[in-house]
């Protein structure tokens, strides 16, 4: 099991000056390296941060953990992204939580299967900062 910057006393036990401080989100993706970017830059805002490598760990931490916004990559092992993401929007009680796709591929087939299953965003790897922070924004009402 993963544990949070804020479990480690990393920067979100610090607390980071922006509007996403204290914001709950779940980084789904089978890559470290993907998560561990989307964790130090997010906890760096003051988010809380949860990771889950599959679709099956994830499920499991957003009834413990009720995030604020998921990001879930399409490719991954067992439950892929669109699974998860149709999990997450047929559950009356999970499915105000706005779900924003990660993929490598950039292609408007993968947009519109996003889409489709109800994801509100779609992000393309390797993303930036103001990428990934922008996402949250638009979709956040904070």
């Amino acid at each position: 099991m993963e544990s949070t910057a804020e479990e480690r006393g990393g920067p979100a036990a610090q607390g980071g000056g922006s509007q996403l401080k204290g914001l709950k989100v779940l980084v789904i993706d089978d890559s470290k390296t993907i998560r561990r970017t989307a964790e130090t830059l997010l906890a760096k805002e003051g988010c809380e941060v949860f990771t889950a490598v599959d679709g099956f760990d994830a499920l499991a931490k957003i009834a413990d953990h009720q995030p604020d916004i998921v990001f879930v990559d399409i490719m991954m092992p067992r439950l892929d992204g669109y699974q998860t993401c149709a999990l997450i929007k047929h559950n009356k009680v999970f499915r105000s939580i706005p779900v924003i796709m990660l993929s490598s591929k950039d292609g408007l087939f993968d947009r519109a299967r996003g889409r489709i299953v109800g994801s509100e965003h779609y992000l393309t790897k390797p993303f930036t900062k103001d990428e990934l922070l922008g996402a949250i924004e638009s979709h956040i009402g904070r």
